[in-house]
């Protein structure tokens, strides 16, 4: 008959030496296969880009041939030129930075404020109100343009930056963003706590609030920033090229003839293009490390 026979588990000091330690903080490493996956998404990121600055430095014949360009020429220059000049860009930078840096601030502190009270305060039809703010989500923006014309035009506001300002100073996903933050990252706890020692609902929010809140209201800003940036829908219908244009209403302007400068569309894109490039390179750290506080404070 076989027997087996089974080795005793070690156990003691000994053993516990052998067993191999997972140290606190330790740093994970990816092999190749995680790089060259990173690598092939960076660089398919980045080809957009790369190409929008390579057709803005050819000419327009030569891009209409067969096969295109792969590689940079000697009219980048030039084509930036045309397109600052025939666009206004100057005008046009400044009017998208106004309008897109207060859209951002205006809808970051409203929708922090809003987001906390449908958070924290208790008061009649709470979640009612909060399922209308969701529900303004579910509607078409085209369905508001002619009454929120209409008011603009009665104001007087036509082609004047405010008509693009106001209308979009808080949103709907802002609220819920918030909301949805604070519930989780700000204890109750410590808002009682705010008001035994005697502090206003304003202190409260200035001292409780907004510390806490502020890894969210960084992605939210950043987000509303790139969205009012990039906005064309409402901003060609309130405002015009000869007036007080912004980025997406200048570029429009560009190319416009029997054959279309595609060059030089490409190199008034990339001029609409830099200043968020530039914003991020500067402020990236600052973002990215908001994020990981609100996942680690999560």
């Amino acid at each position: 008959m076989l027997t087996t026979t089974e080795e005793p588990t070690a156990t003691g000091p000994a053993a516990t030496a052998r067993r191999p330690r997972i140290r606190a903080g330790r740093h994970l490493h990816g092999g190749r296969v995680t790089y060259a996956v990173l690598t092939v998404f960076t660089l398919g990121s980045l080809f957009p880009l790369v190409w929008t600055a390579i057709a803005a430095s050819r000419s327009n014949s030569r891009l209409a041939q067969t096969p295109p360009p792969f590689w940079f020429g000697g009219n980048l220059f030039k084509n930036l030129q045309i397109a600052w000049t025939d666009a206004n860009m100057g005008t046009a930078l400044l009017n998208t930075t106004v309008v897109a840096g207060t859209i951002a601030a205006g809808t970051v502190v409203f929708s922090t404020l809003a987001g906390f009270a449908f958070a924290k305060l208790r008061f009649r039809f709470k979640n009612l109100l909060m399922v209308l703010v969701i529900g303004t989500m579910m509607v078409p923006p085209q369905l508001s343009v002619v009454p929120l014309y209409m008011l603009i035009a009665e104001l007087s506001w036509t082609d004047r930056l405010q008509s693009v300002i106001l209308p979009t100073l808080v949103s709907a996903f802002g609220v819920f963003f918030m909301r949805q933050y604070l519930s989780e990252a700000l204890p109750s706890e410590v808002i009682e706590a705010a008001r035994v020692d005697g502090a206003s609902s304003w202190r409260v929010v200035w001292h409780v609030v907004f510390p806490a809140a502020r890894p969210a209201m960084a992605v939210l800003g950043m987000l509303t920033f790139v969205m009012a940036w990039n906005d064309f829908f409402w901003p060609i219908i309130a405002l015009t090229q000869n007036g007080s244009p912004t980025v997406q209403v200048a570029l429009t302007g560009l190319g416009r003839g029997y054959i279309p400068d595609q060059s030089v569309i490409m190199a008034g894109a990339l001029l609409g293009t830099l200043p968020l490039l530039v914003a991020f390179v500067v402020f990236g750290r600052q973002i990215v490390g908001g994020i990981m506080q609100g996942a680690v404070k999560g």
